[in-house]
């Protein structure tokens, strides 16, 4: 078989994969939107956390000029508060200016350890693999989404019923 005739063949497949791929991301973005939070019972205690730090500007070359870059450094996380949900209880990750915006590949781990210093209860499974789906692509369809509501109540699944189900398994975001 002439090779010719088969490497555009696969092309075509990684293309047609990759293009899968970028639809399933704007899915689960188009549906991550914030909840209405007068469906909320308004009893909860808010954890508030060091100052945020704002960004610092790193001067970049760029052609012979020097454009500043901010960084976004930790705290990632402001605050969170435990809330009463028709679900049942509720974490709100509550994230600062860096935690929605910073591309810091360490990023997530660090924001989810300021999670656990203020909710050490939050500590399963499920809750991080919700935190996790949040930080990857909540932030970037809502960046100004009050907060990250993560639910105990929810199965663990797979990575891709996390996604299908936009960041709120076994049921719709509270």
């Amino acid at each position: 078989m002439d090779v010719d005739l088969i490497r555009p063949t696969r092309r075509i497949r990684s293309i047609v994969g990759i293009v899968s791929a970028v639809v399933a991301v704007a899915v689960v973005l188009s549906g991550c939107t914030s909840s209405d939070d007068d469906s909320r019972d308004s009893a909860s205690a808010a954890v508030p956390s060091a100052a945020p730090t704002p960004p610092v500007t790193t001067p970049q070359a760029s052609g012979g000029a020097v454009s500043p870059t901010p960084t976004y450094n930790p705290p990632y996380v402001d605050h969170v508060e435990w809330v009463q949900t028709a679900v049942g209880p509720s974490l709100q990750v509550h994230p600062t200016t860096s935690g929605r915006r910073t591309d810091d590949p360490r990023g997530a781990d660090v924001a989810w350890h300021e999670v656990l210093t203020q909710a050490p209860d939050a500590d399963t499974p499920g809750m991080r693999a919700q935190f996790d789906c949040h930080w990857q692509f909540a932030r970037l369809v809502e960046p100004n989404k009050p907060s990250w509501n993560l639910e105990p109540s929810r199965p663990v699944v797979t990575d891709q019923v996390m996604i299908e189900t936009r960041c709120n398994p076994g049921g719709p975001e509270e």
